[in-house]
């Protein structure tokens, strides 16, 4: 049986109102009174519903849970985050939905605090802005059959088991592969961000996939993995460049890492692209404002949050509807940081 009030009341030897009250967050319980209460509810594994507090809502709340990756922090030093969380306020908004943002940050925080969305009602559904390996969340939403739409590709559960918004995000790494190639490049190192996520893992598969298909030879030494952010970059670039037979080119998974690839490079004094090509992934705003301007994928990341809040917000008006695969197309933004490795002149 569902545990209630009363069992919480019982077991912190309080009476049913003032579990109420501290529920309430009432500044007339002492603090106390309410960590005696709260330490009650952890016990019984109690989740206050917060819906059944408004009839009136015909037990919706018009809210939308929104799961960052684990440390928001620095999640939000990335522009992508912001940015797809623009395209899903925008679609939200026009719906009469509101956002309930996840701050959790460790991956047992970010856990509890889902749960504590879904048991207590908190939000009518959950939108995943990341896809990585053994992620206990996204397992723990299937199993409960609670509304929900990932941003990125599902890895362990099957594709038909939830909605996803994704790139073909092998087919664009392959294709910035075969782009260096085609310029000459035989050199090319490949820049990941964290191994666990599924991003990272396509768009390895694509850029092995170009250098397999060119006959060229994996190096193990050209693969780095970092922090998708500026730091992250740096360290990359550090650790590439004291190779004894450096990349002439780089595949970066992220723009901002390719910030601090630059600017580290730059302390080198290595010159782009006249003696290292570099291309990546987001088209972020500022890219273009990066010296020099990279040469970088566009993955709309705005239509892939606001795609991402549509499909949600129909299947809580329809739960019937089955799961959608939806992928968001790409383009190459071609600027001025990749150069032909032959010494010739023309930037392409």
């Amino acid at each position: 049986m569902a545990v209630t009030i009363k069992d919480v009341a019982r077991l912190a030897d309080v009476s049913p109102s003032t579990v109420s009250r501290v529920i309430a967050n009432s500044p007339r319980i002492s603090h106390r009174t309410k960590e005696k209460v709260k330490v009650a509810m952890e016990e019984l594994g109690y989740h206050p519903n917060y819906n059944a507090r408004s009839l009136a809502n015909h037990n919706t709340t018009n809210t939308l849970g929104i799961v960052m990756p684990n440390s928001a922090k620095k999640a939000f030093q990335n522009p992508f985050f912001p940015e797809v969380i623009r395209g899903i306020s925008s679609k939200a908004r026009k719906e009469g939905y509101g956002l309930y943002l996840s701050t959790g940050q460790t991956e047992e925080e970010l856990f509890d605090e889902v749960t504590h969305m879904v048991e207590g009602s908190r939000v009518d559904g959950i939108a995943l802005l990341y896809s990585k390996i053994n992620d206990k969340i996204l397992h723990y939403l299937v199993e409960k059959n609670f509304p929900c739409v990932l941003i990125g590709r599902p890895y362990e559960i099957p594709e038909e088991q939830v909605t996803f918004i994704n790139n073909d995000n092998i087919k664009a790494a392959k294709m910035v592969t075969d782009y260096l190639l085609l310029l000459g490049h035989k050199d090319i190192a490949f820049v990941g961000g964290n191994e666990e996520f599924v991003v990272t893992l396509d768009h390895l598969n694509g850029y092995e996939q170009a250098l397999k298909q060119a006959g060229l030879q994996l190096k193990d030494h050209y693969k780095v993995y970092h922090e998708e952010l500026e730091e992250g970059g740096q360290e990359a670039i550090i650790e590439l460049m004291s190779l004894s037979e450096p990349p002439t080119a780089l595949v970066v998974s992220d723009d901002i890492m390719t910030f601090g690839v630059l600017r580290m490079l730059s302390d080198m004094g290595v010159k782009v692209p006249e003696e290292l090509s570099i291309i990546s992934f987001n088209n972020v705003m500022i890219s273009k404002l990066s010296s020099p301007p990279m040469t970088t994928v566009d993955i709309h990341i705005y239509d892939i949050g606001h795609k991402a809040c549509h499909h949600l917000i129909e299947k809580l008006k329809d739960p019937s509807l089955p799961n959608k695969k939806v992928i968001i197309p790409h383009r190459l933004v071609k600027r001025e940081s990749c150069k032909k490795h032959n010494g010739a002149s023309t930037r392409l």
